[in-house]
């Protein structure tokens, strides 16, 4: 662990995502992180990266472009602007702590893996900087809503830095879709199960050709007591701590039987 506690009034904050430089949530995130620290900056794609995951662009150059004083686009992955943030444009003095999003769109159950909002916090933390993830749900019949994120996010932070901060560990936090003042609370929680839904579409271009559209419906696996899904279905903000060693100890264990 950390060995002690983040001061968020001395502390450096990067923030980035994989909405794009100029998203909404970041602009929310910005201003909620400007609220408890005099010193943010901001390292983010010049546009949407969502499902790029934990992806590095390694074929091709990457460009900063500089917008005002600690603000910069990159034309490449929220991975891309994390390493570049952390390792070039903040290299003399490295963030204290690094926060992704917040992204238009729940993170959670699989959602992790693929993930680009959750990628940025995940290369801070192979980085050694602590490292939140932030999300909102919402329905796409109603469109998003913020309040929930608006009035939630910096009490979910001074929370987080309260205490020393698990090496290894990023945290994913998420938003629930409800009225601010219908939120059931703060839940920890563990990473729950829903799938990518098998509903690809299939269509015919103007030239014959077929192509296909992954969509975004989920099937979410019943009676997940204490998930991130759980909490998000009961109007609850989830907060779920993601451990990057991926080793399977038990599997391991019995490996090592087999393989002495």
């Amino acid at each position: 662990m950390f060995d002690r506690p983040i001061d968020l009034g001395k502390a450096r904050i990067l923030i980035s995502n994989d909405d794009g430089i100029g998203a909404p949530g970041m602009r929310l995130l910005e201003k909620v992180a400007r609220s408890l620290c005099p010193d943010v900056w901001v390292v983010a794609p010049e546009r949407e990266q969502s499902g790029a995951s934990h992806s590095l662009t390694l074929r091709r150059p990457l460009r900063i472009r500089k917008l005002g004083a600690k603000r910069f686009a990159i034309d490449g992955t929220p991975t891309d602007c994390v390493l570049l943030g952390i390792k070039h444009v903040m290299r003399k003095k490295p963030p204290t702590i690094v926060l992704s999003g917040i992204n238009a769109g729940g993170n959670y159950g699989e959602d992790i893996t693929y993930s680009g909002t959750v990628a940025a916090a995940m290369e801070a933390t192979l980085l050694d900087v602590p490292a939140v993830a932030f999300s909102q749900h919402y329905s796409r019949e109603q469109g998003i809503n913020w309040g929930v994120a608006e009035a939630y996010t910096a009490e979910v932070l001074r929370r987080l830095t309260a205490s020393p901060w698990p090496r290894n560990t990023l945290i994913n936090v998420n938003f629930p879709d409800v009225a601010s003042d219908a939120v059931t609370g703060i839940r920890a929680t563990r990473q729950g199960k829903r799938k990518i839904g098998d509903n690809l579409s299939e269509r015919v271009d103007p030239r014959g050709v077929p192509y296909y559209w992954i969509g975004p419906v989920r099937n979410e696996a019943p009676d997940q007591p204490g998930s991130d899904i759980e909490a998000i279905n009961a109007g609850a903000v989830s907060v779920t701590p993601v451990f990057l060693d991926l080793t399977n100890v038990a599997a391991l264990t019995d490996l090592r039987k087999r393989f002495p």
